[in-house]
């Protein structure tokens, strides 16, 4: 059964408010994204593409932009817990998971693709990986980016974790993992579960820490980036290491 025949038996019997046949042909979302292109398309049409069905008395679209309102945006909705998720009228098992799925697999198309970039020549890349890695958390969490000589990925990895308003960070144990990973450099990461990413005065002290330790075996710390809501700071740009 060809992709089109599957779409009309599945949404044939749709009688409901909560089908999409009352909306002219060329104007639904999946019509619209294959005549027209996917960047067309609003964000409450991409996620009634992927939802497929509203529930009783609610169609897909009308799901869709109450998930989008609900949760303020679609990276607000993406950044949700499965918990989160699952108390939404409408949300059965299946799209849960499915929007989980959603997020993991752009973590892991841009971590393939940060594998193969030289990260300094890759900036807003870089940011974009790290907001994907810190999205949702509720409590600050202290990650580092282990880089080879050509300074491409060798692992994005959490190495601490805190409460809501700090992470105790030891330099020795970055300094370790470094030397385990061979690496020649690293950029250090953490995020502020306010949303504010302006950085702290420890941030600064626990930066020149970090570089100073690295710096004995001759490992380069190229930046720490804080990482807010939808906002990335770089001390490095800020002069600050």
């Amino acid at each position: 059964m060809s992709n089109d025949a599957q779409y009309q038996t599945a949404s044939s019997h749709l009688d409901t408010p909560n089908s999409l046949h009352e909306i002219p042909k060329n104007e639904r979302p999946r019509e619209k994204l294959l005549g027209q292109g996917a960047q067309v398309l609003s964000d409450a049409e991409l996620l009634a593409i992927l939802l497929r069905t509203g529930y009783r008395g609610t169609h897909v679209l009308t799901l869709s932009r109450q998930l989008l309102h609900h949760f303020d945006s679609l990276d607000g909705l993406l950044s949700a817990s499965q918990q989160q998720l699952s108390r939404i009228k409408g949300l059965g098992q299946a799209k849960v998971a499915e929007l989980s799925a959603i997020l993991e697999i752009c973590q892991r198309v841009l971590s393939q693709r940060m594998a193969e970039k030289n990260v300094i020549n890759s900036p807003t890349a870089t940011r974009q990986y790290l907001q994907l890695h810190f999205r949702g958390l509720q409590r600050e969490e202290f990650a580092c980016l282990f880089l080879d000589a050509r300074h491409r990925v060798l692992a994005l990895e959490t190495l601490f974790q805190g409460t809501l308003d700090s992470a105790v960070i030891y330099p020795r144990e970055v300094v370790k993992r470094a030397l385990e990973l061979n690496a020649a450099a690293v950029i250090i990461s953490h995020n502020h579960p306010s949303g504010d990413p302006e950085p702290s005065e420890a941030d600064v002290r626990i930066t020149h820490e970090i570089r100073d330790a690295l710096k004995l075996l001759d490992i380069r710390l190229l930046d720490h980036m804080v990482i807010g809501k939808g906002e990335v700071v770089s001390l490095a740009e800020l002069g600050l290491i």
